[in-house]
């Protein structure tokens, strides 16, 4: 697949997680698919139902989201996303945090989902 074909199977798999449509979101997942928040101290998920319930433990709460993409670089099987998320509670907290994604595909799948952010900014929120 090309480069923009494997930009707009992330950019699906972004507009699934955006609408809490887990199951179209675990659909861009290969079954082998590993995510992982490198700023957390453990493994990640691997799997498209893991890669849900792993997302769903911290993201169930939130009642809407602001996704800002400032940049997308394809290249190869290889698509990095530069974007911010605002994350608004049914209980009027809100919290802004930035992100660096980097996914990895592969036969048009995602195999490889990982997040970089600093745990530090969304905690002091």
């Amino acid at each position: 697949m090309s480069a923009e074909d494997n930009k707009r199977i992330v950019a699906g798999l972004w507009a699934c997680l955006y609408r809490k449509d887990y199951e179209g979101l675990a659909a861009h997942l290969a079954p082998d698919a590993h995510y992982e928040d490198v700023p957390a101290p453990d493994a990640g998920a691997r799997g498209p139902e893991n890669v849900v319930k792993r997302l769903r433990s911290g993201l169930d709460a939130v009642e809407r989201f602001e996704h800002e993409v400032h940049r997308v670089v394809g290249e190869g099987d290889t698509v990095v996303v530069e974007h911010t998320e605002t994350w608004h509670f049914a209980t009027g907290e809100r919290v802004t945090n930035d992100f660096v994604t980097v996914h990895e595909l592969r036969d048009g799948k995602i195999v490889l989902w990982r997040d970089y952010w600093d745990l530090g900014t969304l905690m002091a929120q």
